[in-house]
């Protein structure tokens, strides 16, 4: 933590949002895992915070729905299960398909543009893939999706699609264990890019129906051999 301790002084504004970013990176990173609670004097000291802005950035990220507050105990970072999955996977595909119809009946041109964004997230997972590094291909899924929605161009689609990020980040990580080669992913993604770029709609609306549910049942599947609930 002498790293973070460093920076939240360089900056010199150690305000709720900063510190609200810093503890949502650490819990979609698995740094704070599922189920733990929240030391306010730990992180206090940790971040060289006071009380009341780490309080306000809890609050916020309990908005969010990845802490919860229990009476008399404190703040847990959320335990995602079977229920969680399926509702979060759900409501992705509604959006992401969504975006799609948006995206094709938008044009060649948006189409195209939406292409190259996401050609470059799809090569840079593939390079992960070759080095085995699970965690930046898990940023990389989430940004190829969240991307994917903006380029739909529609600003509440988007906003509503954010308040899902941190959750399927949550997710995402969890698949490592479950997938049976990280280019699986890869291809999984590679697919959606040339189904867009093609400007099938029937194929590119039953691949993220695809993707999405077969993603629901790899989660429930690591959390069985993990032994949970």
């Amino acid at each position: 933590m002498a790293a973070t301790e460093e920076q939240f002084s360089l900056e010199g504004r150690p305000t709720a949002q900063l510190i609200a970013d810093h503890l949502r990176e650490q819990i979609v990173r698995g740094t704070i895992r599922p189920g733990q609670q929240i030391n306010e004097s730990l992180v206090a000291s940790q971040l060289n915070t006071s009380r009341g802005p780490l309080r306000e950035a809890l609050q916020r990220l309990c908005q969010e729905g990845i802490l919860i507050y229990r009476r008399n105990y404190g703040v847990f970072v959320l335990e995602i299960g079977p229920t969680d999955f399926r509702e979060i996977y759900s409501a992705r595909e509604t959006i992401e398909s969504t975006a799609a119809r948006i995206l094709l009946d938008g044009g060649p041109v948006q189409i195209r543009d939406a292409v190259e964004v996401l050609k470059e997230i799809v090569d840079g997972m593939a390079k992960h893939a070759v080095a085995s590094n699970w965690e930046a291909i898990a940023g990389l899924d989430m940004q190829f999706h969240s991307s994917f929605v903006a380029a739909a161009g529609n600003s509440r689609l988007n906003r509503i699609y954010k308040a899902l990020a941190t959750e399927s980040r949550m997710c995402v990580l969890n698949l490592e264990v479950s997938y049976p080669r990280m280019e699986v992913l890869v291809e999984e993604h590679q697919d959606l890019l040339e189904l867009l770029e093609a400007g099938d709609r029937e194929g590119l609306l039953a691949a993220i129906k695809r993707h999405m549910r077969e993603a629901v049942t790899h989660l429930i599947a690591t959390q069985q051999e993990q032994g949970r609930p």
